[in-house]
């Protein structure tokens, strides 16, 4: 008995999501700006090969499959890359002490 591949990687991508969900959720919030960090450099490496399957294109045609979902994948990326950066300033502004008046 064979499993169909579709069905295969869809159940590690569905086991990824509760494996990721429980791991950022456990997380201290000591260890937060660590990890926004390092997801940041993950969606770094994450848009070079989006620009890659943006560019990788075969055909003639300007929009193709490749072209669409890598420029969706460089809109997304980017998005969490900016977003990670301000949620970041915002947690290290939480630990810097205030000056007295």
């Amino acid at each position: 008995m064979e499993i169909d591949p579709f069905i295969f990687r869809f159940s590690i991508f569905i086991l990824s999501i509760f494996v990721g969900y429980y791991v950022v959720w456990s997380v201290t919030p000591s260890l937060h700006t660590p990890l926004m960090s390092v997801t940041n450099a993950i969606s770094s490496v994450i848009i070079v090969g989006a620009i890659i399957a943006a560019l990788a294109s075969n055909s003639d045609k300007i929009f193709d499959n490749s072209s669409i979902f890598g420029f969706l994948a460089i809109i997304l990326a980017a998005v969490n890359i900016f977003g990670g950066f301000l949620v970041t300033q915002r947690m290290l502004q939480m630990y810097k002490k205030k000056k007295n008046k």
